[in-house]
């Protein structure tokens, strides 16, 4: 009976360890683990233990195993799928999705700005560096890219774990277009000349450690992103009725 007892506990010291990791964001819904093999030498624990461990997290709902292999269960989908079908409905909703960003993400910026180690704030210089390069070459979906992943390191540098796992939902549903076209909008030099310049300003306030600075570039931002979106979809409107006024003659008789 020593041994089995032995190994539950070990087992329940890995599942412990891998549950922390998800909870601070370091392993992120959806990811794959590594294989069994080499996730035992990496934790540097015996296969049987890994085994009980992740079948311990399977039943908190953590992980999920398939023939694939074994991921981080994506524990905020049941409740941002159907959230976002809603929300996609609703047009009016985009003036409360930034008004809610601007609150928490203005609060995230300035809190990154005091708590962000000094491998995250190299983590975002990176991403301004990338940014730079895909609006130089005019490569818009690495740009694009770029911009959500900066917003990700920021949620991360801040060290608050509910802003970082209820906006990375948001992130997704932003990538996904739920609220807006990101595409229609990065098609726009001027929308993406002024973004690179307010995404700098946001990374570099963080860097310097100015939470004031970050927080208000954070509003300016936003505010900006959505009156842009707004723009677009008055123009587009304007477009659509100049259309249906044009073929107006496949509607009436003679």
């Amino acid at each position: 009976m020593i041994e089995p007892l032995r190994t539950r506990k070990l087992a329940e010291t890995i599942a412990e360890h891998i549950e922390r990791m998800i909870l601070e964001g370091v392993l992120r819904p959806g990811e794959k683990l590594a294989g069994e093999r080499d996730l035992a030498e990496r934790l540097e624990v015996s296969r049987p233990s890994l085994r009980d461990a992740i079948q311990l997290l399977e039943m908190r709902g953590l992980l999920v195993t398939s023939r694939d292999g074994t991921r981080v269960t994506q524990f905020l989908s049941p409740l941002t799928d159907p959230l976002a079908g809603l929300l996609q409905s609703n047009e009016r909703v985009t003036a409360d999705y930034f008004e809610y960003r601007e609150a928490v993400e203005a609060k995230a910026a300035g809190l990154a700005a005091v708590r962000a180690t000094e491998p995250e704030r190299a983590a975002i210089r990176e991403c301004l560096t990338e940014m730079e390069r895909a609006h130089a070459s005019g490569d818009l979906t690495k740009e694009a890219q770029s911009d959500i992943e900066l917003h990700r390191l920021i949620y991360e540098a801040s060290h608050n774990l509910v802003i970082l796992h209820v906006m990375r939902a948001f992130s997704d549903m932003l990538r996904r277009d739920i609220f807006f076209s990101r595409t229609s909008l990065f098609a726009s030099d001027e929308f993406r000349d002024a973004l690179l310049a307010q995404h700098t300003a946001i990374g570099v306030a963080i860097v310097e450690g100015k939470s004031a600075e970050a927080e208000e570039a954070t509003r300016a931002h936003l505010r900006y992103t959505m009156d842009a979106v707004e723009a677009f979809r008055r123009d587009e409107e304007r477009i659509d009725l100049a259309v249906r006024r044009l073929n107006r003659n496949t509607l009436i008789a003679g």
